[in-house]
Parts: structure tokens; sequence; C-alpha cells
């Protein structure tokens, strides 16, 4: 290559180049694009396009403009970028679902909740609103620094003077190269009121803080339920998260039918997209209990579900329906700011509050000298025209005979340039007698201002108090009572981190559980009459065992006379219009043992388990629930002993009744028996020969009942249990005149009430 050709290129390592221009881009969209300044909560682009929008004089009492109008005066004059993303922000300042106090107010299609897309740039129009203003407040008086625009030749604010909490009040969100932000909007008022509380001490605790300002305040409104402590820790930190849920109600229909009603939806979350999930899962049929979804919304959230029937539990529904749709989400807290000097930082509650103040201050003492000046620049006009109005007529002569006048006024009556040249271009109607007095009483006035003014740029104290009142303005401004200032996020308790059963996917109803000697199982719908199931058909040398009412979201405890426990869902039985399904294509269930018991499974059920041998304990029926197809071993049995009483004891009961195969009869209280997870149990009777026959809880103030054999089908109760109570592992006697000869209580079929 020829010398020419060469010249001007560089030699350097592609890998050191590459990341000076890598850094030089981080740095460029860290501090130019993607994080919020602490001082006014506004990215460049925002800065910009409200700039623009006050210099096109659009605040909210005059006529709106077209956003072309702004956007090209923005990518014109500040912001060299495509107006695509310029408009894109733009319509995000005035979405009243993505910011909790638009800074823009639009007329035409600014988008919606549903997530459709704005209109043309072209049809819309936009002004300022109030919030805007008291942020861009003050601008004019020299309280922050200004640079030139990117082509130099106007110049643009580097931060607004923040009268109004922008970065608490409307958040901000961002991803930059190796960080990210994620301040959460908050309430105004509460805002004031924290402020207010950290300006009279700067030590305050952040738990007193969050007195005033307990959490986020998002524009959708929803329910936040994170618990107290974490959102303590994030606002410490600067980083955590917040769970907030949909806000919902229980609608009556009458005759015991209702649907839910979805009045407001979490922050972030287009509604279009969430009925989308909710009638995929409808669909798909992994939520059965939930039948439909309507949207019925206007100008207000209304998103209606219709339940399956009306015995499905509401809770559950929507406990699902949070673990598994949009109506819950985790909005993340990352306090990262930029800092005065434009060091990017994370920064807790106290600290962001801090920095809010300190800048208000420094606005403060700025605003006030600026305007001390001023006072200085117009008392010295003024006391120049005093002296005129003092010496009208020597003034007038000089004005009248001198050629140049100016420096002759100078040298005569001490003036200075400004004042001569005032003095020189007062009208003819200002020299009225009025006029002076009019000039005395305002030199007062400034020179009153001009001294509160001295006073208050040399006293932090004073600065404090003004700050208070503006804080107090501002509260009252946004205040609760005011539709803007209203909180619309509320607080709950954390829910219990619980698991959706597959009982909440089931809808709720009634069954009738049938099982046939040869083990072949079904459901039937509704609570059929068991004394009229003779009429049931079963498969050629089967017949009814036993059968038991349960809801079709029941578990089913079915035990073995090994001593083996199964759980069995009622939903998973086969219907009840043909022979049923054995047991074993269910269950591993051991082959040749007996079925003792089955019945629906109740939390807080207490049950009494006995074996054949005359052992046993009470057991509580969570400790019995099995989670596979091979059951639990609950009872260990020794020699040739079965399970043989499997019984529920009610909450009344306070003793057993045991009778053996000697026909013996024993009464012991309830608490002789320990309470066991798994094992042999103790002794209930002693026998000399044979085991246990039955064996009862019962209420002993209630007595002894049993059935009286024949048609009669009476029932006998022996009242005085003296003569057969004793200790447990006693022998007992011979039981009551007329109790019945197969030695049982007549309590049906073990398992059975």
């Amino acid at each position: 290559m020829t010398d020419a050709a060469t010249q001007g290129i560089v030699e350097s390592p592609f890998d050191t180049e590459l990341s000076e221009r890598y850094l030089v881009y981080a740095l460029s969209t860290i501090t130019a694009r993607s994080l919020p300044d602490v001082r006014d909560g506004l990215k460049p682009v925002h800065r910009r396009l409200l700039w623009a929008m006050r210099l096109l004089k659009l605040d909210p009492a005059s006529a709106p403009k077209k956003c072309a109008r702004v956007v090209g005066d923005v990518i014109g004059k500040y912001h060299p970028h495509g107006d695509t993303a310029v408009y894109d922000a733009m319509v995000r300042l005035a979405q009243d679902f993505a910011l909790r106090y638009p800074l823009v107010e639009g007329q035409g299609n600014f988008g919606n909740i549903d997530g459709d897309n704005a209109a043309a740039m072209r049809y819309t129009e936009a002004r300022l609103t109030r919030a805007a203003i008291l942020l861009m407040e003050g601008v004019d008086d020299e309280t922050v620094p200004f640079r030139p625009t990117y082509n130099g030749e106007e110049e643009e604010p580097e931060v607004y003077p923040a009268a109004f909490p922008n970065l608490l009040a409307n958040g901000a969100t961002g991803i930059a190269v190796g960080m990210a932000t994620s301040v959460p909007p908050h309430n105004v008022a509460e805002i004031a009121a924290a402020a207010t509380l950290l300006l009279d001490d700067p030590a305050t605790e952040l738990s007193e803080l969050m007195a005033r300002m307990p959490g986020p305040d998002f524009p959708t409104g929803g329910v936040i339920v994170e618990p107290r402590q974490n959102l303590t820790e994030a606002y410490a930190t600067g980083r955590g998260g917040v769970r907030l849920r949909a806000r919902w109600a229980q609608e009556e229909h009458g005759r015991g039918t209702w649907s839910i009603v979805v009045t407001e939806i979490p922050y972030g979350v287009q509604k279009a997209k969430l009925i989308e999930q909710i009638a995929q899962l409808i669909a798909d049929k992994k939520l059965p209990i939930l039948e439909d979804v309507r949207d019925e919304s206007d100008s207000e959230i209304r998103l209606v579900l219709e339940p399956r029937s009306k015995n499905v539990d509401p809770e559950q529904l929507m406990e699902s329906l949070f673990k598994l749709t949009d109506l819950e989400n985790r909005i993340s807290i990352n306090l990262n700011v930029l800092l005065p000097d434009r060091t990017p930082k994370v920064l807790g509650l106290r600290a962001i509050l801090q920095a809010w103040l300190d800048h208000r201050q420094d606005v403060l003492v700025k605003a006030s000298r600026n305007r001390l000046g001023e006072i200085a620049d117009r008392l010295e006009l003024v006391a120049g025209y005093i002296v005129a109005y003092l010496n009208l007529d020597e003034v007038i002569r000089i004005i009248r005979t001198e050629d140049e006048p100016k420096p002759v006024l100078m040298a005569t009556f001490e003036l200075s340039e400004r004042q001569a040249e005032a003095i020189l271009n007062m009208r003819l109607r200002s020299l009225r007698k009025l006029e002076e007095m009019e000039l005395r009483r305002e030199q007062e006035k400034l020179l009153a201002e001009q001294s509160d003014l001295e006073a208050l740029v040399g006293s932090t104290a004073r600065q404090k108090t003004v700050l208070k009142k503006q804080l107090a303005a501002l509260g009252k401004e946004f205040s609760a009572e005011t539709p803007e200032g209203r909180r619309r996020s509320s607080f709950a308790e954390a829910p219990v981190a619980v698991a959706i059963s597959r009982e909440a996917m089931i809808e709720r109803e009634p069954v009738t559980v049938i099982v046939s000697q040869r083990y072949w199982v079904r459901a039937q719908k509704g609570h059929a009459d068991l004394a009229a199931l003779d009429g049931l058909k079963f498969k050629e040398g089967d017949a009814l065992q036993r059968a038991f009412h349960a809801e079709t979201t029941d578990r089913l405890l079915l035990a073995a006379s090994g001593g083996r426990f199964f759980t069995v869902l009622a939903n998973d039985l086969p219907g009840g219009r043909g022979f049923g399904e054995p047991l074993s294509l269910m269950l591993d269930w051991p082959q040749g043992e007996e079925m003792v018991a089955a019945l629906p499974f109740r939390p807080g059920l207490k049950l009494l388990l006995a074996a054949s041998d005359g052992r046993g304990f009470v057991a509580n029926a969570e400790e019995l629930l099995a989670e596979t197809r091979k059951g639990r071993q609950v009872v260990n049995l020794k020699d040739a002993a079965k399970l043989a009483i499997v019984r529920p004891i009610a909450d009344d009961h306070d003793h057993v009744a045991v009778i053996g195969e000697n026909r013996k009869l024993l009464v012991f209280p309830l608490d002789a028996l320990p309470e066991m997870v798994r094992g042999q149990g103790a002794a209930l009777q002693k026998y000399r020969d044979g085991g246990l026959s039955d064996a009862i809880t019962l209420k002993l103030s209630d007595g002894l009942s049993w059935k009286l054999q024949g048609e009669s089908a009476r029932t006998r109760t022996e009242a005085d249990m003296t003569p057969w109570r004793g200790a447990r592992a006693s022998t007992g006697r011979l039981p009551p005149q007329g109790f019945p000869k197969d030695n049982r209580f007549g309590c049906g079929p073990a398992g059975t009430a």
C-alpha cells in the first residue's frame, strides 16, 4: 500500500479497541438511556419530551397539539434517535395504566390495558399535566444546570427542579449493560409524609418511614401480599420484589349460584393476554373446576369467572388461578439510579428520599439567590427613578439642553449607567406623582423580600421550614380525598404457600362408593340410600360388600387385613353404570388379604385400630395417607394376627368397649390407649383362649347401645357400664343380657359408623 493509503491508520490490538469501544457504548447506555436520575426520576428521552412540550407552551390550560409536532421537535433539536422510539416513550407518559401519575395528557387513542398499540402520532394530540408542570417548576430561575444540545444550537436542562417526586411516584424500569433498574410507583401523599419525617430527622428509622409510606401504589391497583419483613428488607437494601394479586369478589346470583368478578389486575399485565391464559387452561382441561371466562370490561375492568358448579370452593379456584396465571405476579424492586455525578448506584428508600430532599434544598437556595439578583437589579433601577422624581426639573433640563445627557446625569446625581439609561427611557406618562408613591412602596416591598431571602439563604432551618410547607402543599394537592391521590393498591396478609392439591382441580359432587366382595370398586353419582342397594348388578358370583357416601374431592382410606393402608381419590373411581374395576388395577393390593375398612379422609379425624390378637392403638388419619399405590404399613402384626378393627373416634368419645371371642366385655378409658404413627400398639384385653371379636369407642355417660336381633331392628341401651369398667388389658366379664350372640356391637362392617 502507498503512504497516502496508509496515512491515518493506527495499529492497535483488536481486543483492546473492542473493549474500549464497548465500554463507551456501555457507559452511554447506562448514563444516557436506561437509568433514571435520582433527582427527577427521568431518563434523557423523557426529559427532552417534556422540555419540547414546555417550549411549545403545551401547559394544562392550553389547547393540545399534534404529537407529531412534539416528536419532530424532540428528534430535530434534542434527541437524535428514531421517531418511533420517541413516540413510544411519549405514549407511555400518557397511559394512566402505565404511570401512576401521567406526565402527558393525551387526546386520541394512546393504547389500552389490553395491549393494543396507540394510533399514529399524526392522529393523536397531547399537552402537559399538572404533575409535569410541578416537575419543571422553577427551571427558568437558574436552579439547574443547562448543557448544549447535540448540534450546539440550543440548550437543554440536565435535570429538572423536581417539585414533584417523580422517581418514587411513577417509578422507572430499564435494562442497561450489565445492570438494570426497577423502581415501583408510590403514592405522592405518602412520599410527602415520609419526606417530611426525614426532613425533621435525617436519622429516622426505616420502619418509621414505612409507617408513613407503607409500600408501592400501582396504577392498576391490586392487592400486595408480600410479607412486611420482605418489603422492609427490599427498601433497606434496594433489592427485592413484591407479590401483587388481582382484586376479586364473589358475586351471588341466587339459588346458591355465584361467579367471581375480577376488578383489578396486576401492574404490567395485559388484560387480553391474561384472558387468553385463562381460556387456554379451560381448553386444556388443566382447571376442570372453571367453566368459562368473560370480559365485560368497559372503562373499568370486569372479568367474570364462571365455576363448573356452585359446589366449587371460590378460594381454591382463585388460589389455582393465582398459581397458574398472571392474576398474581412478582414485580422486581431494584432501586438502581444515577447519582448527581452520573454514577450508577443501588440505593435504599431512605437514601433516595434524602437525595431528592437535598436536590430540592439546593434548588431552593439557587432560586433564592437568583431572586436576590433580580431584586438587586430592580432596586438599583427603582433608586434611580426615585432620584429622578426628587430632582425632576433638573433631570428635564439636562435632557433638553445636553447633547449627551447620560454622562451628565451620571455625574450630577451619582447614578450608574443602568440607572441613567433607565431614566432616559422613561415615558412622560410615568412622571405622575402617583407613580412616585408606587415606586416607594415597591422599594419597601423589595427590601423586605430581600431581607427574608438573605435570611433564608443563610439558614438551613429556614430552608427546611420552606421545604416542609412545599411538601404539605404537595400532599394536600395529591391527598387521598382526590381521585388521583387515592391509594389504589391495598395490603393483605401473605398467603401461606400451600401446594394446590388435585382435589382443588376437581368439581365437588356427591357420590356413593360401592365395593363388591371380590373388590370391584365403582362410584355412583349422588348419595344413594344405602339400605336400598340390593338391586345393584354385579359380576356372576359377586355381591355387595360395603357402600358409603363421599364427595368426588375426597381421598379414601382403604385398610387391608395385613395392616397396610392405601389412599385413592374418589374422582379416580370408575362410574357407577358398569361393574366398576378391580381394586388391583388401581393399587398394589396384597393378594389374599381382606378389606377391613373403607372411609373418606377428614382432617383431624382419629381412628381406633385393633388387631385380632387384641392389640391396638389410636392413629391420626393424616398419618395414614399414602402417596403411592404401594400403600403405607401402619399396623405391625405378630404371627397369624390380622388387622380387624378400624373405626372413627367421635370428638366426645372418652372410653373404649372391647369384647373377645370368649364373650367377655371390657370398658376402659380411651386415654389409656397410646396414639401412634406405626407399631403393634398396646393390649386392649387379656385372653386365655381366642382373640378379639369387636371394639368400639363410646361416650360413657351415654352408655352402650346395640341393635337387637330380629326383624324389629330395635335398639337397646345399657346406661350403667360400671360392672364392665376396668383397666386396659383386663379380662372383663360377660356382657349385659340381650347382647348380640355374634359378639358384635352392631355398628356394621368395620370402618363404617
